[in-house]
């Protein structure tokens, strides 16, 4: 057992702090949110992710877990993970890394000789460097290391209990030997049942997850730009991604046309990258990631277009109803929610919008108080001229189109994720559109 401090409690920190006391770590988690703290020591989720309640109330009962505002309780634990936010910088498209350097600088009073403090924050390469010089100031016999997260939301417990690598930044020499041996200690279960493990130097683990995450919004919206080809050709990107799919250095996975990507990583990722690689004078390297993120913009606008095409050309005094306001399903997460962001254009362009979601309109209240939203389906759908699909929540999919055609004013359906059978639909007398589909 090691006794570890997880810094910054969001859905990254707590996650990983239930999971640790799971694995039969003590931990204390800590963050300045109060109302944050006060809710997870009590049991209570603070977002929605699928097996965290439970995992968080076993792992609170076992005693090996608590929660606080109080940075001292970090002091005499051996292993310290800074699990804060990088959100992008307003205005700019950098990272911004105020909570990952208050953490630090936070922390670093507290540590003793031989503590490894471990970054799994998302950050620009070169941010590990600068932190060991700042935590060495203060105790040079501390380390630093860098361990990148690769939790996919709705996934977040098992990813983070049974990952499918680990990557260790470690520092050069005697100091990574060290690290390493600590790292190893905390995830022996997982290392025990054969998860591949990458150890490399700081620079490439921070490199890793902006790599990770830029090929897979480049795969998305390389789909996605040929949806726009099937768009103008009359094909079927569906049956394009199948087609190609088959091939397995490309294979199927990601390869889902339609609104595109958001959340809190993929985008302000793949622009923090661009930022950096342009602060290191390898911005051309990078310049094909600026189409990438262009691409996935424009989805939102077709999407509004086609609402419009399908509406006869104007959805002005149409009432349309949006499934959907979390970025994904199996989550709460609205931060850059392509069906919010999509709702929101449709209703200044003078549609009636009513937005639902299993789990989101909480959040989306809060952050878009000017939507209106339903708690139900029949409730947002009632009377409505246009039925938008745009997050694929499985109950959704499973929508029986004959029983919507009786709460709705028309049977329009326009399918923003490609997750509905079009022939069902049709069959049910349903004009069904999605984009890159004819």
């Amino acid at each position: 057992m090691t006794a570890l401090s997880v810094i910054g409690c969001g859905y990254l920190g707590a996650v990983h702090a239930a999971c640790m006391a799971k694995l039969g770590h003590d931990v204390v988690g800590i963050d300045v949110d109060e109302a944050k703290i006060a809710s997870l020591q009590a049991g209570r989720a603070p977002f929605f992710e699928p097996g965290f309640p439970e995992l968080l109330a076993e792992s609170l009962a076992t005693g090996r877990l608590s929660f606080t505002t109080d940075m001292a309780p970090a002091q005499g634990r051996s292993v310290h993970f800074v699990c804060v936010g990088t959100p992008q910088r307003a205005g700019e498209f950098a990272a911004d890394l105020r909570y990952v350097d208050a953490s630090v600088d936070s922390l670093a009073p507290f540590l003793s000789p031989g503590d490894l403090v471990v970054g799994k924050s998302t950050v620009p390469v070169g941010t590990a460097a600068r932190l060991t010089e700042v935590v060495q100031a203060v105790q040079p016999e501390a380390n630093l290391a860098w361990n990148p997260e690769f939790l996919r939301e709705g996934f977040a417990v098992k990813d983070t209990l049974t990952p499918d690598r680990l990557v260790y930044g470690l520092p050069a020499g005697a100091a990574g030997d060290r690290a390493k041996q600590q790292l190893d200690e905390v995830y022996a279960t997982p290392l025990s049942t054969g998860t591949p493990l990458v150890t490399a130097d700081l620079a490439t683990a921070e490199l890793v997850k902006a790599a990770a995450n830029s090929f897979l919004a480049t795969k998305i919206s390389f789909i996605n730009a040929m949806a726009e080809v099937c768009e103008a050709t009359g094909a079927d990107v569906t049956l394009l991604a199948d087609a190609i799919g088959h091939d397995p250095r490309i294979g199927r996975r990601f390869l889902n046309a339609g609104l595109g990507f958001g959340g809190g990583c993929l985008p302000k990722d793949i622009r923090a990258f661009m930022a950096r690689a342009g602060e290191l004078g390898a911005d051309q390297a990078l310049t094909f990631l600026r189409e990438i993120d262009a691409i996935n913009m424009r989805r939102r606008v077709r999407m509004v277009d086609l609402a419009r095409e399908v509406c006869g050309g104007s959805i002005v005094g149409a009432r349309i109803a949006v499934l959907g306001a979390a970025f994904k399903p199996d989550s709460d997460d609205i931060r850059d929610s392509p069906a919010l962001n999509v709702s929101a254009q449709m209703q200044l362009q003078g549609a009636t919008v009513v937005v639902t979601d299993p789990e989101a309109v909480t959040n989306a209240r809060k952050q878009w108080p000017g939507l209106r939203f339903a708690d139900t389906v029949d409730e947002a759908a009632a009377g409505a001229d246009l039925v938008l699909l745009l997050t694929e929540w499985r109950e959704y999919v499973e929508i029986d189109p004959t029983e919507l055609g009786r709460i709705v004013g028309e049977k329009r359906m326009l399918d923003g994720r490609n997750a509905l059978q079009p022939s069902v639909w049709r069959s049910a007398g349903w004009t069904y559109r999605a984009l890159g589909r004819p």
